[in-house]
């Protein structure tokens, strides 16, 4: 599903991502706590989980077509590095506030991986690339 979405509207299945996995964490936030809910959650964000490392890989692959061995190790560096800064902020926020708010972690993540998203797809826009 997820090849399918990124060979057909790559940039949207892209942009979109942040804001379904945002809307994860919210629900996650606010149903957490009842067993039911949480297993629907966790199953959907296993799924997006599997949908965000087709996204992780294409992304980095499209950056580097011409060297897919250096896109390969790109992409696992940025994963290690990804789970080690995630892992240290998200325990830093459990011991300052508790466990339930582990959930703006990955909240900020999504924004910050928006951010992101949105920054290469202006510098990689059709217009700029014409005015280089």
């Amino acid at each position: 599903m997820a090849g399918k979405l990124l060979t057909k509207n790559a940039i949207k299945s892209v942009v979109s991502f942040p804001f379904a996995l945002g809307a994860v964490y919210i629900v996650l936030f606010l149903l957490g706590q009842f067993t039911l809910p949480m297993a629907i959650i966790t199953l959907v964000w296993g799924i997006l989980a599997g949908i965000g490392t087709n996204i992780n890989q294409y992304w980095i692959t499209s950056a580097a077509p011409e060297a897919p061995d250096f896109a390969n190790g790109l992409f696992l560096s940025s994963v290690n590095l990804g789970t080690t800064i995630g892992t240290a902020v998200g325990g830093l926020i459990i011991s300052e506030l508790g466990t339930q708010y582990v959930v703006i972690v990955g909240l900020l993540s999504s924004v910050l991986g928006l951010v992101f998203i949105l920054l290469r797809n202006y510098m990689l826009s059709p217009t700029k690339q014409l005015s280089r």
